[in-house]
């Protein structure tokens, strides 16, 4: 099901291993030469940026194309005429985007993940065009976000394409609008939904544990926990945040009561949870998504309650995670070997370190610059009015 072969994607992932110790200095250049003859994938791959500059070029020819076409042979082309074509152009985009990887050997290239996303945005608005235009009572209508959930996980599971997941989950969001009303059934709803995609990928990946992927599967698994919790993070999950933060009492007059107390007692059990999960796996994202929703948690909390927020809470937040921070890396620090069961706070890898510096960068930049002071010259006099005051020239 597969697009890539199995020894393609490990030649590749044994190649990313190879820069990575050489770049850490447990390999010599020597030895890095000498490996990366055996871990040649026969695929063709790019770096980030013209990845994303294939991508976007990718998409505006296809966009191009298909406006172009429906001005040369279509004039005026009804909804439904509109909405076949766009379906027909969605078999099209997928057809070249296998032929891309079947044929080309593009590996993550840009041009195959446009014309999968092409394809899947597409056949949506095509089934919503060809099928439900002028039907928007339709019970039928949840079809369309259901096609593009379905479509992403294919594309996804065809190309390993991780935001092509993250495309499911978006999709099924909109699914329970169009069966019920109720508020509180469509959170239970995504939750739900969610919550059967971890059960299944928990299966699965435990027939994964040590080859390629395993990464892919840890990243779906750490995006399912994290739409679990804001599924039943009803002060996160709400479009309007800084109204239902700012105003917790509001957010709880839109729920039933149980339904809106019960998630309180949720959001504070799941944190553990999902740390569990992680450490027990030896799952970084995993774990990392425990401690971000733990934060998440010790944010809303207040908005939950209907306490008054304050201007400091941030910054006992931040002395909290501090001090949280230094009792874990020291606690690891004083077990035998500077670990404890299978876990240390020294850095093993320059990878972290590469995404501080990154991140450091980007802050930087995005944050507001201070005009700099203008050097003031040692040899500037005053000087240029015709007198001085108190009798003194007009040079003083």
């Amino acid at each position: 099901m597969r697009l890539y072969s199995a020894s393609s994607e490990e030649a590749l992932r044994a190649s990313k291993f190879l820069r990575g110790w050489v770049g850490d200095g447990f390999l010599t250049k020597a030895q890095y030469r000498l490996l990366k003859q055996e871990t040649v994938p026969g695929l063709r791959t790019t770096n980030i940026f013209l990845r994303l500059v294939l991508f976007l070029f990718t998409l505006i020819s296809v966009g191009a194309t298909v406006a172009l076409f429906f001005v040369a042979f279509l004039s005026r082309p009804s909804e439904q005429t509109v909405g076949v074509f766009l379906l027909i152009f969605s078999a099209v985009c997928y057809a070249a985007a296998e032929v891309a990887v079947s044929q080309g050997r593009l590996y993550r290239y840009g041009i195959e993940e446009a014309l999968a996303v092409c394809s899947v945005g597409f056949l949506c608005a095509g089934m919503e065009g060809a099928v439900f235009i002028g039907r928007p009572d339709s019970p039928a209508q949840f079809l369309v976000p259901a096609a593009g959930a379905v479509f992403s996980l294919w594309i996804w599971r065809r190309f390993g394409l991780s935001y092509a997941f993250l495309a499911a989950m978006i999709f099924v969001i909109f699914l329970p609008g169009y069966w019920t009303s109720s508020r509180e059934a469509q959170h239970l709803i995504v939750a739900v939904f969610y919550a059967t995609g971890i059960l299944g990928v928990a299966t699965v990946r435990s027939r994964h544990r040590i080859d390629y992927l395993d990464e892919a599967y840890s990243l779906v698994e750490a995006s399912l926990w994290l739409g679990i919790y804001l599924a039943i993070n009803l002060q996160v999950s709400s479009l309007n945040l800084s109204t239902h933060w700012w105003d917790g009492t509001r957010a709880a007059s839109e729920f039933a009561r149980p339904f809106y107390w019960g998630t309180w007692v949720l959001i504070w059990c799941l944190p553990p949870i999902v740390v569990a999960r992680g450490i027990r796996q030896k799952d970084r994202l995993v774990i990392a998504v425990g401690a971000i929703v733990a934060v998440l948690t010790l944010v809303s909390n207040k908005a939950y309650l209907g306490w008054p927020r304050h201007t400091w809470d941030p910054m006992l937040l931040g002395i909290l995670l501090t001090g949280v921070a230094i009792f874990l890396r020291r606690w690891l620090a004083r077990g035998p070997g500077r670990i404890r069961n299978g876990f240390t706070a020294a850095r093993l890898s320059g990878k972290d370190k590469q995404w501080i510096n990154v991140g450091a960068t980007v802050a930087g930049l995005l944050s507001p610059q201070a005009p700099a002071p203008q050097p003031s010259s040692p040899d500037f006099r005053f000087g240029g009015g015709q007198t001085g005051g108190g009798g003194a020239g007009g040079d003083f």
